[in-house]
């Protein structure tokens, strides 16, 4: 799937348990694995953009998850741990021009990442 996008600076929220990661493999393997794709797309995203990962690993786990993403080079803005386990839902307005200001994207738990991104020279 190709995402095509604005120029403007994005706010990606992501997922990491089963969508980045092996979905628990921090306990099973006693660290994190990526899924195939999962480090490309990450380093695929814009500079410029915000990114949040979203987990509902407690917070007894947060320096675990802060090393695995600084020694892979994983940039991000924000890591929000003890995220509830039910729908994750964002609600945003659309720009007057007509430009969508929110995506959703679902994939199958550790399924591959095969989502690319497009930045459209215009608004």
């Amino acid at each position: 799937m190709t995402l095509t996008l604005s120029p403007l600076p994005h706010t990606w929220i992501l997922d990491l348990d089963g969508t980045l990661v092996v979905h628990n493999g921090y306990k099973i393997y006693g660290h994190d694995v990526f899924l195939k794709g999962a480090e490309e797309f990450l380093a695929s995203l814009p500079q410029n953009d915000m990114i949040i990962l979203l987990t509902s690993r407690t917070e007894e786990y947060r320096k675990q998850t802060e090393q695995f993403l600084k020694e892979k080079g994983i940039r991000y803005s924000y890591l929000l741990c003890g995220m509830p386990y039910g729908e994750r839902i964002v609600i945003n307005d659309d720009k007057p021009s007509g430009l969508a200001m929110a995506y959703a994207l679902r994939k199958d738990r550790d399924s591959d990442i095969n989502f690319t991104i497009n930045i459209s020279e215009q608004l």
